[in-house]
Protein backbone atom coordinates (compact mmCIF):
# COMPACT_ATOMS: atom_id res chain seq x y z
CA UNK A 1 0.00 0.00 0.00
CA UNK A 2 1.46 3.38 -0.96
CA UNK A 3 -0.40 6.10 0.63
CA UNK A 4 1.18 9.73 -1.10
CA UNK A 5 1.66 12.46 0.90
CA UNK A 6 -1.04 14.70 -1.43
CA UNK A 7 -3.94 13.04 0.01
CA UNK A 8 -3.45 14.58 3.29
CA UNK A 9 -6.31 17.40 4.12
CA UNK A 10 -4.22 19.36 6.67
CA UNK A 11 -2.86 21.80 4.04
CA UNK A 12 -6.90 22.92 3.92
CA UNK A 13 -6.99 23.57 7.64
CA UNK A 14 -4.58 26.49 6.87
CA UNK A 15 -6.94 27.94 4.80
CA UNK A 16 -10.32 27.10 7.05
CA UNK A 17 -11.31 30.11 9.33
CA UNK A 18 -11.47 29.17 12.64
CA UNK A 19 -14.88 27.94 13.81
CA UNK A 20 -16.39 27.86 17.26
CA UNK A 21 -16.79 24.98 19.21
CA UNK A 22 -20.49 23.78 18.28
CA UNK A 23 -22.99 21.99 20.52
CA UNK A 24 -24.45 18.63 18.97
CA UNK A 25 -27.15 17.16 19.80
CA UNK A 26 -27.14 13.04 20.53
CA UNK A 27 -28.30 12.19 17.31
CA UNK A 28 -25.78 14.35 15.45
CA UNK A 29 -23.17 12.86 17.92
CA UNK A 30 -24.91 8.83 16.96
CA UNK A 31 -24.38 9.67 13.26
CA UNK A 32 -20.95 10.72 14.25
CA UNK A 33 -20.40 7.43 15.81
CA UNK A 34 -22.07 5.27 12.99
CA UNK A 35 -20.18 7.10 10.61
CA UNK A 36 -16.36 6.59 12.21
CA UNK A 37 -17.33 2.48 12.78
CA UNK A 38 -16.06 2.63 8.54
CA UNK A 39 -12.43 3.30 8.19
CA UNK A 40 -12.89 5.38 5.06
CA UNK A 41 -16.18 7.12 6.07
CA UNK A 42 -14.27 8.37 9.03
CA UNK A 43 -11.40 9.69 7.49
CA UNK A 44 -13.59 11.13 4.83
CA UNK A 45 -15.86 13.07 7.73
CA UNK A 46 -12.53 14.31 9.34
CA UNK A 47 -11.94 15.80 6.09
CA UNK A 48 -15.01 17.60 5.87
CA UNK A 49 -14.68 19.09 9.32
CA UNK A 50 -11.91 20.81 8.25
CA UNK A 51 -12.64 22.08 5.90
CA UNK A 52 -15.14 23.34 7.97
CA UNK A 53 -12.47 24.76 10.29
CA UNK A 54 -13.50 22.36 12.43
CA UNK A 55 -9.80 21.08 13.37
CA UNK A 56 -10.39 20.16 17.35
CA UNK A 57 -14.19 17.86 16.06
CA UNK A 58 -11.82 16.56 12.98
CA UNK A 59 -9.23 15.63 15.73
CA UNK A 60 -11.83 14.15 17.86
CA UNK A 61 -13.14 11.83 14.85
CA UNK A 62 -9.66 10.32 13.61
CA UNK A 63 -9.49 9.44 17.37
CA UNK A 64 -12.58 7.40 17.13
CA UNK A 65 -11.56 6.26 13.78
CA UNK A 66 -8.22 4.47 15.31
CA UNK A 67 -9.56 3.43 18.50
CA UNK A 68 -11.60 0.98 16.07
CA UNK A 69 -8.90 0.39 13.13
CA UNK A 70 -5.65 1.26 14.99
CA UNK A 71 -3.26 0.08 12.14
CA UNK A 72 -5.11 2.61 9.85
CA UNK A 73 -2.08 4.32 8.01
CA UNK A 74 -3.54 7.03 6.87
CA UNK A 75 -6.15 8.26 9.40
CA UNK A 76 -2.65 7.75 11.84
CA UNK A 77 -0.90 9.85 9.12
CA UNK A 78 -3.37 12.72 9.28
CA UNK A 79 -4.06 13.14 12.98
CA UNK A 80 -0.18 13.31 13.39
CA UNK A 81 -0.51 15.98 11.33
CA UNK A 82 -3.25 17.75 12.71
CA UNK A 83 -1.86 17.35 15.91
CA UNK A 84 1.11 19.62 14.53
CA UNK A 85 -1.39 22.19 12.89
CA UNK A 86 -3.02 22.85 16.17
CA UNK A 87 -0.06 23.37 18.09
CA UNK A 88 1.21 20.40 19.32
CA UNK A 89 4.26 19.28 17.24
CA UNK A 90 5.59 16.93 19.94
CA UNK A 91 2.12 14.87 19.89
CA UNK A 92 2.22 14.90 16.16
CA UNK A 93 5.88 13.50 15.98
CA UNK A 94 4.96 10.60 18.11
CA UNK A 95 2.21 9.82 15.83
CA UNK A 96 5.17 9.61 13.22
CA UNK A 97 6.89 7.15 14.92
CA UNK A 98 4.54 4.79 15.03
CA UNK A 99 3.54 4.88 10.66
CA UNK A 100 5.98 2.62 8.54
CA UNK A 101 8.37 4.22 6.08
CA UNK A 102 7.33 1.30 3.66
CA UNK A 103 3.73 2.48 3.17
CA UNK A 104 4.83 5.99 1.99
CA UNK A 105 6.79 7.26 -0.99
CA UNK A 106 10.44 7.70 -0.29
CA UNK A 107 11.44 10.47 2.25
CA UNK A 108 7.34 11.26 2.17
CA UNK A 109 7.17 10.97 6.35
CA UNK A 110 10.47 12.45 6.92
CA UNK A 111 9.23 15.55 5.01
CA UNK A 112 6.17 15.27 7.23
CA UNK A 113 7.82 15.37 10.23
CA UNK A 114 10.28 18.33 8.80
CA UNK A 115 6.63 20.18 8.55
CA UNK A 116 5.51 19.27 11.84
CA UNK A 117 8.63 20.91 13.42
CA UNK A 118 8.36 23.84 12.08
CA UNK A 119 4.35 24.40 11.62
CA UNK A 120 4.60 26.23 14.96
CA UNK A 121 7.58 27.87 14.27
CA UNK A 122 5.83 29.85 10.81
CA UNK A 123 3.37 30.60 13.25
CA UNK A 124 5.14 32.44 15.86
CA UNK A 125 7.19 34.27 13.11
Amino acid sequence: MSILLFRVFVPAALLAASAPVSAQSFEDLDALLERTADEEQGIATAREQVDRGELLEALATLERVLTIFPKSAEARFNHAMLLCWIDDPQGGLVEFERLDEDDYEPGALEQARATCSTATQDEEE
